[in-house]
């Protein structure tokens, strides 16, 4: 089998690279990767020992595409992944990469006739639908409320019929366009796809910053001794997301890769759910646990921009079709990356600290 991830030397990318290629070594895995995020550069290394191919291009240009060979699947996993990108300045990066890059990997899938994965994102769900949510206020997070007055959510979290009318960011609104073109060549081509709603993806990698990789930004500033904020929300540090272990993510790629006809089609939430979540406090408790450090956490009562007070995914639709669920815990996970940093301090310091 020969695969081709974009993004792939980002955190997502090379860690389904290096998977791949860890459990069959027979198949080619090429990773088309343009380098923009810091700390990008750092996966090349892991690649090349893992014995996936790099390829230093853009999805934004359609000729970086004539020099790749034939395959048999696109994984698509590049993206300008901030909610607040394009929301100060100019959207046209975000736009270009989300929406136009992704044409151009159907485009260039339809030439191989190969199947294609997509990773689209939580994001694609409305900002004020989702704050209208009925929510109870525990102790130290948000929960949702099985009595709703909108299909698709329950105390189980989102589904895939969640409305979408309404306003999602320009991040969200570009890979929900995405989502649709993707339609219309299963329909009209006959392509092989699925698409995969990601809830917020972590573990051990990631170079988290304050707009995206928030639960690798946490452990990084507990490990360095820096310090945070709750933002929004009264500063309570109520608000609540399910985290997906990069790792579990990857078995249900790896089910995808080879049960493609089941999942033809198909749209999936995919996320931590329920049992994999934590508020913003239940994070810095278990960091605390973990790297045995308190650091300061000042509180500021005033929202930000598109965020959200609580999102948890309902995997009830995944688990039906495919048997998967993630497995892996947020102690588990705030264990990893902090293992992550220890051994890798020196190279990750410019990055995250």
């Amino acid at each position: 089998m020969k695969i081709l991830i974009t993004g792939g030397a980002g955190f997502v990318g090379s860690s389904l690279a290096i998977n791949i290629k860890t459990n069959y070594p027979s198949y080619e895995v090429i990773c088309l990767d343009n380098l923009k995020r810091k700390g990008s550069e750092l996966n090349l290394p892991r690649l090349a020992k893992a014995g996936a191919i790099f390829v230093h291009g853009d999805i934004r240009n359609k000729e970086d595409f004539d020099a790749l060979p034939i395959v048999d699947f696109v994984i698509e996993s590049s993206a300008e992944p901030s909610v607040l990108a394009g929301l100060e300045g100019t959207p046209d990066y975000l736009i270009n990469t989300n929406l136009v890059g992704t044409i151009n990997c159907l485009n260039y899938t339809k030439k191989c006739g190969a199947a294609f994965i997509f990773l689209s994102t939580s994001r694609i769900y409305p900002i004020k639908a989702i704050e209208k949510l009925n929510f109870e206020e525990a102790e130290t997070r948000f929960v949702l409320s099985d009595e709703q007055s909108v299909p698709g959510v329950s105390s189980k979290g989102i589904a895939e019929n969640f409305p979408l009318d309404g306003a999602r960011s320009l991040y969200g609104a570009t890979k929900l366009a995405s989502e649709l073109m993707i339609h219309e060549y299963n329909e009209f081509y006959g392509m092989k796809t699925v698409i995969n709603r990601c809830g917020v993806l972590t573990g051990p990698w990631q170079m988290g910053k304050i707009d995206q990789g928030v639960m690798v930004l946490w452990v990084a500033k507990h490990y360095w001794q820096q310090q945070l904020a709750y933002i929004g929300y009264g500063g309570s540090g109520r608000q609540t997301r399910d985290m997906l272990h990069v790792k579990d993510l990857y078995r249900l790629i790896d089910f995808q890769l080879h049960n493609i006809d089941k999942v033809n089609g198909e749209i999936l939430n995919a996320g931590g759910g329920v049992e994999v979540s934590a508020s913003l406090q239940e994070l810095t408790q278990i960091c605390q646990e973990v790297t045995g450090k308190t650091i300061p956490i000042s509180k500021v009562a005033e929202n930000r921009a598109a965020d959200i007070r609580l999102y948890v995914t309902d995997n009830t639709k995944v688990t039906a079709l495919t048997g998967w669920k993630p497995e892996i815990s947020m102690k588990q996970i705030v264990t990893e990356i902090t293992e992550w940093i220890t051994e890798n301090e020196e190279a990750l310091a410019y990055v995250l600290k």
